[in-house]
């Protein structure tokens, strides 16, 4: 079995792949630069209620744009 494009992976397939193969330090350290990347976007945790209220569009926002990248 040839070894997948890493890069093409969504990172559930890239995290199932890693698990399958452990001893693959490409892959694991792919998916850590994943995490690292300086185009995340972080976002602090809500204080308020109003906060709490905001960050519920956020997060549809947010979820609609990984179903669009999926």
């Amino acid at each position: 079995m040839s070894k997948p494009d890493l890069m093409s992976l969504t990172r559930v397939e890239l995290r199932q792949y890693i698990l399958e193969h452990r001893e693959d330090e490409e892959a694991l350290q792919i998916y850590i630069d994943r995490f690292q990347s300086a185009n995340n976007k972080v976002f602090p945790a809500p204080q308020t209620i109003e906060d709490l209220e905001n960050f519920s569009e956020l997060h549809k926002q947010h979820l609609e744009k990984r179903r669009n990248e999926a």
